[in-house]
C-alpha cells in the first residue's frame, strides 16, 4: 500500500525516513521546517512510496490527533502537559509530582490522581504501559521529542488490554535532524532550573539520539520541591539493506516532595498551604496527616506534610530492542524485547509505598502489502506476550520527620500476564474507498497474595489473602474511509475495548471484609466515531469527530455496607460517554500576515450513568441510590485551546515570534450523586521567542524564548480526584456544604509566573 503525504518541497529529503509512520492513513500534514519558522512560500508536492511502519504506530480508519515540536519546543517545556496542550480531546489535570501529569483521552484518566489510565502509552512503538495497565508521565522531558500521536476511542483491537480510550504513541527526535549537539537551560519562578543536552547524527546507516535533563524547583506549594533527571537515547542501525536494529533507553529519577490534596474549603482558604508547617499553630485551610505516636498501634499526632516528610522517590528504566525484516519489499517482519522496572518508594499518606514493579513485553508482527481483486491490501497480524512481578510493602510513617518507616501494615506479591494475538487487514477496494476490519483477543491472568499485619498492646496478627483470577476478551473493530476529493477524507469506525481488573481491585469483598473479589468482570467498551477532515488550501485545516460510546461493567470504588474495613470495587453494568472533538489551523491573512496562524482545540464531552445504583453507609445503616442519569464525576465535559500566534518569515525582525493563549476549562462533577463540583478557569499565556536568521552568523545557532503563565494570576483548580459521597444520620445523601470539606482531592494550580530559555546548537 502507498503512503501518502503532503509536505513542503523544502523537507522532501527528510521525508525519505518514514515520515509517514507518525500519521494515521486519513491524515493530511504540512509541517515547518526544522527550525520551526514559517516559510514565507511553500510549494506542495506529493510524495508517494511504500510505508513499512507498523499498524500499531499508524493504526489505519482510528481518530488520530496530533502534535509536532513546532507546537511545544518554543516554550518551558516543563511535562507532557506542554506537549498534548493543542491536541483536542486531550485533557490533562495534577498529578502527584511535578511531572506526574494525568492525561485523559475522552475523560480516559479524568478519575485518577495519577499517570495514564485506560490508555495504552507507546514511545518510539515500545510499550510505556506495563501489564497492570500503569504508565506514568514522569519520564517525559518535551525537550526530547518530536510530536506525539493520539489516537482516539476504544483500542483493543490493536493494542490490547487497558486500551478502553485508545493509545499515545510519543516520539523522539531524529539525530539527522539535530546534527550536532544542542545545549540548553530554562529557568524561572519558584526557583525552577533545568539544564538540558541533546546529541544526535545520522545517515543512510544509522541515527543516534541521546538526550539528558535535570531539573529542578521548590514548587509554588509548601513541601513541593523537586529534583528530576531523565536519559533517553534512542539508536537505529541498518545492518543490511533488509535488516535494521533500534535501541531504546529511557532512565528517569524522581526525587519530589509532595503536598496533601485538599478539600474544596481548605483549598478556598488556603490554596498554596502557606504558614502550614507546624500543624499545632498552622494557619486556617492548612491540611494535616495523623501519623501513628509508635508506628503500630493506639494514639495519633497530625503533623503537616512538610514535618512528615511525604514525598515521591522513584525510579523508573526501560531498555528495549527491536528487529526489522524486510523479507522483500512487500513484507516486513519485526520482533521487539522491553524491559520494564518501576521501583517506587511513596510516603505520601499516613503510610508509605514501597516495592519494585518489573514487567517483560515480547512481541512479533508482520506487515504484508498485496493486491486483491487488483487493489491494494495491507494486511497486520501479530503476537504480544507481557509478564509483571511485583513486590510491595506498605509501612505506616511515623512522626520523626523524614517518612520515617514503623511496623510493616502490609504487603503483596504477585504477577499479572497477558497474551495476546492481532490482526487487520486494510483494503483499497474503489479508487477513493477503503475498509479495515481487524479482531485482537487477550487472555490474562492476575495472581497475588496479600499479607495484613495488626498490633496491639498485646499482640500481633497476621492474615494472609490469595486471589487468582483468569480473563479472556476479544475486541473486533470496523472502519470505513472516504476520499472524495484532496480537500475531503471522511471516516466512520466502530472500535471495541476492554479492560481487567488489577490485583489491587481483588482484596476487599462486596461485603466489606477482606477476603477474595475475584467475581469482578473486565470493563469493556463499543464505540462508534464518525469523522471528516477538511484542507481546502493551505491556510485552512479542520479536522472533526463526533463520538458515542457504550461502557459495560466499569470498574468503580463503592461502600460495602455499615461497619465494614473500607470500600470495594465493583461493576458498574452501564453508562454512555458521547462528544465532539473539533481541530482548526487557519492563516486569516495569508498575504498582509504571511507569518500569522490560529490553532483551536476543542473538546464536548459528555459521560453519564445508564445502570448503576450506589450504596451509602454510616455508623448505623445503608442504603442505595441510582446513579441512573446522573453524571460520571471527574469528567470536563467542556475544555478549550486557542492559540494565537505569529512567527516573521523575512526582514529585518526575521526568527521573532511568540503567541496569546488562552485556556479554558469548565467545572466538573467531584461526586457520583452530583452535589458538588471543582470549579472551572480560563488562563491566558504569552510568549515571545527569537531564532535569528542564517545572515547573522553563528548567532543563528541560539535560540531563546520568554513567557508568562497565568498571566492573571487566577487561583485555580489544577488536579482534583473524585470524593466520595456520603450518609447522613436521617438516611439523606449530604449536600454539597458537607461534601465540601472531604479531604484528599484538590490541588492548585500556579499563580502567575516567569519563565525564560536559552539554547545553542553546535
Amino acid at each position: 500500500m502507498a503512503a501518502v503525504v503532503v509536505i513542503p518541497a523544502t523537507s522532501a529529503c527528510a521525508a525519505t525516513e518514514g515520515a509517514a509512520a507518525h500519521l494515521s492513513e486519513h491524515h493530511t500534514l504540512v509541517p515547518a521546517s526544522k527550525t520551526g519558522k514559517i516559510p514565507a512560500k511553500t510549494e506542495q508536492i506529493l510524495v508517494t512510496g511504500l510505508n513499512r511502519s507498523s499498524a500499531l504506530t499508524r493504526p489505519t480508519g482510528q481518530t488520530t490527533y496530533s502534535s509536532d515540536r513546532r507546537d511545544f519546543a518554543d516554550q518551558i517545556g516543563q511535562s507532557v502537559a506542554d506537549m498534548v496542550v493543542t491536541i483536542p480531546g486531550v485533557s490533562f489535570t495534577q498529578g502527584n509530582g511535578p511531572r506526574d501529569t494525568v492525561v485523559s483521552v475522552r475523560g480516559s484518566g479524568d478519575r485518577q490522581s495519577y499517570g495514564l489510565k485506560n490508555l495504552q502509552v507507546l514511545e518510539d512503538g515500545f510499550p510505556m504501559t506495563q501489564p497492570d495497565g500503569t504508565a506514568r508521565a514522569d519520564l517525559i522531558d518535551p525537550h526530547a521529542y518530536q510530536g506525539v500521536d493520539v489516537f482516539q476511542g476504544p483500542a483493543s483491537t490493536l493494542y490490547g488490554n487497558y486500551a478502553i480510550n485508545g493509545a499515545i504513541n510519543f516520539h523522539t527526535r531524529q539525530g539527522a535532524d539535530i546534527h550536532g549537539l544542542e545545549l540548553g537551560s530554562d529557568f524561572g519562578s519558584f526557583g525552577m532550573f533545568n539544564n538540558y543536552a541533546t546529541l544526535g547524527f545520522g545517515n543512510s546507516r544509522y541515527d543516534l539520539m541521546i538526550f539528558g535533563s535535570d531539573v529542578r524547583g521548590n514548587g509554588f506549594i509548601a513541601n513541593s520541591r523537586y529534583n528530576t533527571s531523565t536519559e533517553n537515547v534512542r539508536l537505529r542501525v541498518n545492518l543490511t539493506s533488509s535488516d535494521r536494529l533500534i535501541l531504546k533507553f529511557v532512565n528517569n529519577v524522581t526525587d519530589a516532595f509532595l503536598p496533601v490534596r485538599l478539600s474544596l474549603s481548605q483549598y478556598r482558604a488556603n490554596p498554596y498551604q502557606q504558614g502550614c508547617a507546624n500543624a499545632a499553630s498552622a494557619a486556617a485551610g492548612c491540611a494535616s496527616v495523623n501519623l501513628l505516636v509508635n508506628g503500630r498501634y493506639g494514639a495519633k499526632v497530625a503533623m503537616s506534610p512538610e514535618a512528615a516528610g511525604l514525598g515521591r522517590f522513584d525510579r523508573r528504566t526501560v531498555v528495549g530492542l527491536r528487529w526489522e525484516h524486510d523479507f522483500n519489499s512487500h513484507t516486513t517482519w519485526r520482533n521487539q524485547f522491553t524491559y520494564d522496572q518501576r521501583h517506587i518508594d511513596q510516603p505520601t499518606s499516613p503510610t508509605a509505598y514501597v516495592g519494585p514493579y518489573n514487567s517483560y513485553n515480547v512481541s512479533s508482527d508482520i506487515t504484508n502489502h498485496a493486491q486483491l481483486a487488483g487493489r491494494a491490501l495491507e494486511t497486520f497480524a501479530g503476537v504480544s506476550f507481557d509478564y509483571l512481578d511485583f513486590g510491595s510493602q506498605t509501612y505506616n510513617i511515623m512522626p520523626f520527620g523524614g517518612a520515617t518507616r514503623g511496623a510493616m501494615s502490609s504487603e503483596s506479591y504477585g504477577h499479572q500476564w497477558n497474551l495476546g494475538a492481532r490482526f487487520q487487514e486494510d483494503w483499497h477496494f474503489a479508487p477513493d474507498w477503503h475498509i479495515v476490519v481487524g479482531l485482537g483477543g487477550t487472555y490474562s491472568d492476575i495472581g497475588a497474595t496479600e499479607t495484613l499485619y495488626g498490633y496491639s498492646a498485646t499482640a500481633s496478627t497476621q492474615r494472609a489473602i490469595t486471589a487468582n483470577r483468569f480473563y479472556f476478551n476479544l475486541a473486533p473493530e470496523g472502519a470505513l474511509i472516504y476520499t472524495p476529493s484532496k480537500d475531503w477524507t471522511l471516516h466512520t469506525r466502530v472500535g471495541t475495548a476492554y479492560g481487567t481488573p488489577s490485583s489491587s481491585n481483588l482484596f476487599i469483598t462486596p461485603q466489606g471484609q477482606y477476603g477474595n473479589n475475584t467475581q469482578l468482570k473486565s470493563q469493556t467498551s463499543v464505540g462508534v466515531d464518525l469523522g471528516a477532515d477538511w484542507h481546502p488550501s493551505s491556510n485552512i485545516s479542520l479536522q472533526a469527530t463526533g463520538f458515542y460510546e457504550f461502557y459495560q461493567n466499569e470498574l468503580v470504588s463503592q461502600s460495602a455496607g455499615v461497619n465494614t474495613v473500607g470500600s470495594y470495587t465493583f461493576n458498574a453494568p452501564a453508562s454512555e460517554h458521547r462528544g465532539v472533538v473539533l481541530g482548526v489551523e487557519w492563516k486569516p491573512l495569508p498575504k498582509m500576515l504571511p507569518g500569522g496562524r490560529i490553532k483551536l482545540s476543542y473538546t464536548y464531552d459528555n459521560q453519564v450513568y445508564t445502570n448503576y445504583s450506589e450504596v451509602l453507609s454510616n455508623s448505623t445503616l445503608s442504603r442505595s441510590f441510582s446513579r441512573k442519569g446522573h453524571y460520571i464525576p471527574g469528567v470536563i465535559p467542556n475544555f478549550l485551546n486557542a492559540r494565537f500566534l505569529y512567527d516573521q518569515p523575512e526582514g529585518p525582525l526575521e526568527g521573532l515570534g511568540g503567541y496569546a493563549e488562552v485556556t479554558w476549562r469548565d467545572s466538573y462533577w467531584l461526586d457520583n450523586a452530583n452535589r458538588l463540583k471543582a470549579p472551572g478557569y480560563a488562563l491566558l499565556n504569552l510568549e515571545v521567542h527569537y531564532d535569528p536568521p542564517v545572515r547573522f552568523g553563528w548567532a543563528h545557532r541560539l535560540h531563546w524564548y520568554f513567557e508568562v503563565q497565568n498571566v492573571a494570576n487566577q487561583t485555580y483548580v489544577a488536579g482534583a480526584t473524585n470524593i466520595s459521597d456520603s450518609l447522613q444520620a436521617n438516611g439523606q445523601q449530604s449536600g454539597a456544604a458537607t461534601l465540601m470539606n472531604s479531604t484528599g482531592s484538590i490541588y492548585a494550580g500556579s499563580p502567575r509566573a516567569y519563565f525564560g530559555g536559552v539554547r545553542i546548537r553546535f
